[in-house]
């Protein structure tokens, strides 16, 4: 079982690489691209990772086995709902329960903000995390929008109450 730990402000290159990762492993999953994220100048990366390191406004949490990064999810909170972000795992700990510690980390930290809901966006025909959405209580509803790296692809808003 992996360790879920909330980013610290000097995991700024550690959250650099496991985002570069995340989209060159599956770049078609993401709202942004690469290109956009390798731009980022190290100044950026630490302002990311000490915006997430605490707070309720907004959280991204690590998954490591040992010294490795095996996974990531992040969450905001927008008015009444909080939202999932980022979620990715190292194809090496994929099937491992490491995607279903992510997801209930970011749903445990949506309820102690006193949101309503959590909700996601997922990429229209990536079947295996849809699945494993509805396993951990979102429901797909009628929202639906062009993929923001990709317009040519749609992608699903799902959601889970929390009250």
């Amino acid at each position: 079982m992996a360790t879920v730990a909330r980013i610290r402000p000097e995991d700024w290159s550690v959250l650099r690489a496991v985002r570069i990762a995340a989209l060159t492993d599956t770049p078609e999953a993401f709202g942004s691209t690469l290109e956009r994220e390798l731009a980022f100048s190290d100044d950026d990366w630490r302002s990311r990772a000490a915006a997430s390191a605490d707070g309720s406004a907004r959280g991204t949490w690590l998954a490591w086995e040992g010294d490795e990064v095996v996974g990531i999810v992040g969450s905001f909170v927008d008015g009444d709902t909080a939202e999932l972000v980022s979620m990715w795992v190292a194809p090496s700990a994929r099937g491992t329960g490491v995607g279903v510690q992510l997801v209930d980390t970011a749903v445990d930290w949506a309820r102690t903000t006193g949101v309503g809901s959590i909700d996601l966006w997922v990429v229209r025909g990536n079947d295996r995390a849809q699945r494993r959405y509805e396993s951990a209580g979102f429901v797909l509803t009628a929202d639906h929008q062009p993929l923001p790296s990709d317009p040519c692809r749609d992608e699903l808003r799902m959601r889970r109450p929390l009250r």
